[in-house]
């Protein structure tokens, strides 16, 4: 038996509502702020505010929990402005470091968005769970789609595959880890 899901009830897992981050408030926010990723050995990475610079460290206040820290300069990564909050394409981010990309993917898992590109790879986190995103209505919104034209999802992998190989007649891979 099929499962038949109107494609507005998987559009949450699919599409990210870009409202909220590209608003003049948080952009200004986030500059006043200085905010930057600071290495947690509880949390991988924490966002914390700059307060001072000092000859090789810097004074930081963590933005969970107010505590003030100082972190040895080389220590410190950049943050992405707001407008880049999940963003489908990491290649995309401004600030490309290991603190950037692991706050985009759980940014995107918890909202649901299982799938994120990175470059030419699709990077998937399972979310052991069933998801309305693999039916026949999701297929057809991602044929004959171009992959940038679709938010991040096999489909849009398979569909560019497929598309490939009828257009160069060239055999075509996919690697899924």
């Amino acid at each position: 038996m099929a499962l038949h899901t109107h494609p507005d009830d998987a559009e949450r897992f699919l599409f990210v509502d870009r409202g909220y981050v590209s608003s003049p408030a948080s952009q200004a926010d986030w500059t006043a702020k200085r905010l930057v990723w600071v290495p947690s050995a509880r949390h991988g990475f924490e966002a914390a505010s700059v307060r001072e610079e000092r000859p090789g460290e810097v004074v930081v206040e963590l933005v969970e929990g107010s505590r003030v820290l100082t972190v040895a300069r080389d220590d410190l990564q950049r943050m992405n402005p707001p407008k880049f909050a999940k963003v489908e394409d990491m290649a995309e981010l401004t600030c490309l470091n290991e603190a950037s990309v692991l706050h985009n993917l759980k940014d995107r898992y918890y909202s649901g968005l299982i799938y994120t590109y990175s470059g030419l790879f699709c990077v998937v986190i399972n979310p052991y769970k069933n998801l309305p995103i693999y039916t026949e209505q999701i297929v057809e919104m991602y044929r004959g789609k171009k992959r940038h034209e679709m938010p991040p999802h096999i489909y849009a992998i398979s569909e560019t595959a497929y598309r490939s190989m009828l257009q160069d007649r060239e055999d075509q891979s996919i690697l899924c880890t």
